[in-house]
């Protein structure tokens, strides 16, 4: 076989998608569903329990007075605490959200969790049976004026 020809086989080999076990899937998003219903409810305890203690979450800014390379940063206790004042607290009849399970590795999984106000990618680990958000980023939509 020629080099060519076996950059190609291992090029399509690694292409290819991998199924997502049923349970996996149904895992990752209660992990998806605790974060943003907790929000959207205002409950910091169902907000906590799908965030990793050393949570990393993150905007991207852009050029700022400070940062040529800015970000938003935030950790748990910040978000815990703005779900605690109610900051996304929504009527159910006005929730429109979604999570969707993009990959998943081993003990690791990309999760996209959208509603009207923001989209994040989560990085989601397995900590024995318990998948949790690790790290964050998130774009925030603008807003009607």
């Amino acid at each position: 076989m020629s080099f060519l020809a076996l950059v190609l086989a291992a090029a399509s080999t690694a292409a290819a998608p991998v199924a997502i076990e049923p349970a996996t899937r149904a895992a990752l998003e209660a992990t998806c569903l605790d974060y943003v219903d907790g929000q959207l409810e205002g409950d910091p305890a169902r907000v906590a329990r799908a965030l990793h203690p050393d949570l990393a979450k993150r905007r991207v800014l852009g050029e700022t007075p400070d940062e040529r390379l800015g970000l938003r940063r935030m950790g748990r206790e910040e978000l815990v605490e703005l779900t605690r004042q109610g900051a996304l607290k929504t009527p159910r009849e006005q929730w429109n959200r979604s999570c969707t399970v993009l990959d998943v590795a081993g003990d690791a999984a990309v999760v996209r969790a959208e509603t009207p106000w923001f989209v994040d990618f989560f990085h989601v680990g397995r900590f024995g049976e318990r998948w949790i958000i690790v790290n964050a980023l998130w774009y925030q939509k603008p807003r009607d004026k």
